[in-house]
C-alpha cells in the first residue's frame, strides 16, 4: 500500500482567543503538552511546516520543532485567510499537498491520518465531523489551489476574510473523520470537556486580570467540570 503523499503543513496559532480571556490557545495544555506541540507532533512527515503566530512562540518552536518556520499575517490578527496566505507564501518549492490546521484541536492526529489517506485526485479535502460540520481549518489542500486563492484578492482584501471566502474558488470535498478528532477549544467549557487546561501562569493571569467576566467564566467552567456538567 502506498504511503501518504508528500505534504507541507500550515498551523494557525495566532488568534486573539477572545472567548478565553486572551489566553493563547497554542499554549494551553493537553496531556502535558501544549496544543501547538500536539499539533506539530501530528504532522511528523510534513515538509515544510509553517506556523502562523506571534513571535512569543519562537522559543517553543526552537525547542520542539526547530525545522518549523514562524510567520505572521499582515496585519497581526488579520484572520485565518491572511494567516494561510502568510504560510503558503513563505514556502519555497512546496509539495503537491498542504495541510491547513488550527492549533486548538487536541484530537487532530486521527483526522490528519484520514485526510492523508484520502488525498488522491484533483480535489482538496475538508474534514467533516459526526454532526456533518465541515472544518476548513482541518483540511488537506492542493497547494496550487491555495496559491491561486491567496493571489486572487487585491492587497489587503485577505484581512479579516473567512476561510469560506478564501476557498470560494477552490474545488473541495468533505471527508468523514473520527468523532471528536476536530473538536476545538473556543471557550473554557470546551477546554474542560476536552481535557485541556491553562498553565499555572495563565490561571494567575486570569485571576488577576482586569476582567471579572474572564474570572467568572474560568471558575464556572472549573465548577462544572467537577460536577460532570461541562460540555461543548
Amino acid at each position: 500500500m502506498p504511503g501518504p503523499p508528500d505534504h507541507a503543513a500550515i498551523i494557525l496559532a495566532g488568534g486573539r482567543s477572545s472567548r478565553l480571556g486572551g489566553v493563547p490557545k497554542a499554549l494551553l495544555l493537553a496531556d502535558g503538552k501544549t496544543l501547538l506541540e500536539t499539533t506539530l507532533a501530528a504532522v511528523p512527515d510534513a515538509r515544510p511546516v509553517c506556523v502562523a503566530g506571534p513571535p512569543e512562540l519562537a522559543p517553543l518552536l526552537a525547542r520542539s520543532a526547530p525545522e518549523a518556520v514562524l510567520v505572521r499575517e499582515e496585519p497581526a490578527f488579520g484572520g485565518p485567510a491572511a494567516a494561510v496566505a502568510a504560510g503558503i507564501l513563505a514556502m519555497t518549492d512546496p509539495p503537491e499537498w498542504t495541510l491547513v490546521l488550527a492549533c486548538d484541536m487536541p484530537g487532530i492526529a486521527a483526522a490528519i491520518e484520514t485526510l492523508l489517506c484520502s488525498a488522491t485526485g484533483s480535489e482538496s479535502l475538508l474534514a467533516v465531523d459526526a454532526e456533518g460540520y465541515m472544518q476548513p481549518l482541518a483540511g488537506i489542500y492542493r497547494t496550487a489551489d491555495l496559491l491561486s486563492a491567496v493571489n486572487v484578492p487585491a492587497p489587503g482584501q485577505l484581512t479579516n476574510m473567512s476561510m469560506k471566502g478564501l476557498l470560494a474558488r477552490v474545488q473541495w470535498r468533505g471527508v468523514q473523520v473520527s468523532p471528536m478528532s476536530t473538536a476545538d477549544v473556543d471557550t473554557w467549557a470546551d477546554a474542560m470537556s476536552l481535557g485541556v487546561s491553562a498553565t499555572d501562569m495563565q490561571q494567575q493571569s486570569l485571576r488577576h486580570g482586569p476582567s471579572e467576566a474572564k474570572e467568572h467564566e474560568w471558575q464556572a467552567s472549573r465548577n462544572n467540570s467537577k460536577h460532570g456538567a461541562a460540555g461543548c
